[in-house]
């Protein structure tokens, strides 16, 4: 009778310990670290160049946008720069060799016209003293002849102005309006790259939101994935549990669906809120206690990098 009383209460205290043994292992999350990729400005899908589940590069095209609008603005933008441009170089290097040509041409003109009035008054001038005309034709010659000089001096002063340039205002006029010509176009530039979506960073594209042809607005979510090699193991731990965790402890943690063990990290300790996420199923914890969010990173990033999210991961406390 003694050893069968005996035999019990060992087979008691072997299944405590089991049990306890059970109880002391928590089960946790393997994640990783999401990214999402929205465009800046909207516009319509014309080519897709990634697809579900591929592993993408820094800098690499995802898809390209057809932006029409700003497509509009740079040929307006292109527009205003050159004719800028050409309003500056005219303002500091003068006019064009056709318009000096004009000019010559009609300084000719306007100089023949005064040397023929020249000759007429000083013709008149003789006359007058010899009372062979009146002083109301002489006047009128003179006039004319004062006329033709005006126009003379005129166009010599606007070919020499053209041949030298503007004032030092116009061209600073002409150089403000170069510079705001350009600075729209920049801008416009600027712009015009956006219709390139470009990974951000080493990821791989889990879900892809909108379909060739479709409208992408401002903000709106085109991409979601993971970040390469950014595994972590999340657990949610009750607080009488906190003394057997802390942070920068290394500890081991066992993948069940592969059947390997990765050492790790313990690189945050933070509580959760009324709502947290809870990545431990049903974590041990009284009421009245708090729970945290415990998250361990491995060691050796590698060993992690091909574990599937949001499947199972244990440690032993």
């Amino acid at each position: 009778m003694k050893k069968i009383i005996t035999l019990v209460a060992i087979a008691v205290l072997l299944i405590g310990c089991g049990k306890s043994k059970k109880e002391a292992q928590i089960q946790g999350k393997v994640e990783k670290e999401q990214i999402s990729i929205v465009s800046k400005i909207p516009g319509k899908i014309v080519q897709l160049l990634v697809k579900e589940g591929d592993l993408v590069k820094k800098g690499d095209t995802l898809a390209i946008l057809d932006l029409p609008e700003v497509d509009a603005k740079k040929q307006q933008a292109e527009g205003a720069v050159t004719s800028a441009k050409a309003q500056y170089n005219m303002a500091v290097k003068g006019a064009t060799e056709n318009q000096i040509k004009q000019l010559e041409a009609k300084k000719q003109g306007l100089k023949e016209q005064y040397e023929f009035a020249q000759k007429s008054i000083k013709r008149l001038s003789n006359m007058l003293k010899d009372s062979l005309v009146s002083q109301q034709t002489y006047d009128e010659t003179f006039a004319k002849y004062q006329g033709a000089q005006a126009q003379y001096n005129a166009v010599q002063a606007e070919l020499n102005e053209a041949k030298k340039g503007g004032r030092i205002e116009q061209q600073t006029m002409a150089l403000g309006q170069q510079d705001r010509a350009v600075g729209a176009l920049q801008e416009v530039e600027t712009a015009d790259k956006e219709r390139y979506i470009i990974a951000p960073q080493d990821m791989s594209i889990e879900t892809i939101t909108l379909s060739l042809g479709e409208l992408v607005m401002p903000g709106y979510t085109l991409f979601n994935g993971y970040i390469a090699d950014s595994v972590y193991f999340r657990f949610t731990v009750a607080e009488n549990q906190l003394g057997k965790i802390k942070k920068g402890q290394k500890i081991l943690t066992h993948i069940p669906y592969t059947k390997k063990d990765i050492k790790g990290i313990v690189t945050t300790v933070k509580q959760l809120g009324a709502y947290g996420n809870i990545a431990t199923a049903y974590p041990d914890y009284e009421m009245q206690e708090s729970l945290f969010e415990i998250k361990i990173t491995p060691l050796n990033s590698k060993e992690a990098k091909d574990l599937i999210t949001k499947t199972t991961v244990t440690i032993s406390l």
